[in-house]
């Protein structure tokens, strides 16, 4: 979705935005009601931006998304196959410990929006071809195979939250499980 031309329906799409991305970020569950008592508009104005709450979030999480997708595409240039992957996995982890919205849209199987199935998909696509490239250099084991990245960033991502002993640890928490994984996948 792209927001309106009209300022006041930019200004409306920007503040709807805006709140819900403090509600998802305060681990609130989003709510389009919610979003419109607490961003001071009528439901309709909310309703007519985004007609599920999914399509809410999934627009909360789109910047992430193209920021992990354009990470990956530069990642692709990288003249060295294994940090080019190892780099690639430490932001696709970084992303899922530290947006909530992501988190939600990653554990997704159906999207509501195209452009966030495009999104996924692309990011996908990216890993597979950067752990081909580690692999067909010698520097990934053999056996790893491309089915295997998602179950085990998900994985991480889980274990992190569980296992942190506060927001704040996340990241490193996250950091050295996945530190601890790339040691196993390297050859």
């Amino acid at each position: 979705m792209t927001p309106p031309q009209r300022k006041d329906a930019a200004r409306n799409w920007d503040r709807i935005l805006t709140v819900a991305r403090e509600l998802v970020d305060e681990g609130t569950p989003l709510q389009l009601n919610d979003v419109a008592r607490r961003s001071g508009l009528g439901v309709g104005t909310v309703y007519r931006h985004f007609p599920t709450t999914e399509a809410l979030l999934e627009t909360v999480a789109t910047p992430c998304l193209e920021a992990l997708a354009d990470h990956g595409n530069q990642a692709l240039d990288h003249d060295d196959p294994w940090q080019a992957f190892a780099g690639y996995l430490a932001k696709l982890v970084e992303a899922q410990v530290t947006d909530p919205a992501l988190a939600k849209i990653a554990a997704t199987a159906d999207d509501t929006l195209p452009r966030t199935t495009e999104l996924k998909h692309q990011i996908m696509a990216i890993g597979t071809q950067l752990l081909t490239r580690a692999r067909d250099a010698g520097a990934v084991r053999p056996d790893l195979a491309d089915g295997d990245l998602v179950p085990l960033m998900c994985g991480i991502s889980y274990a992190t939250y569980v296992h942190s002993e506060s927001p704040d640890d996340r990241l490193a928490t996250a950091q050295r499980y996945l530190n601890t994984l790339l040691r196993g996948f390297s050859a």
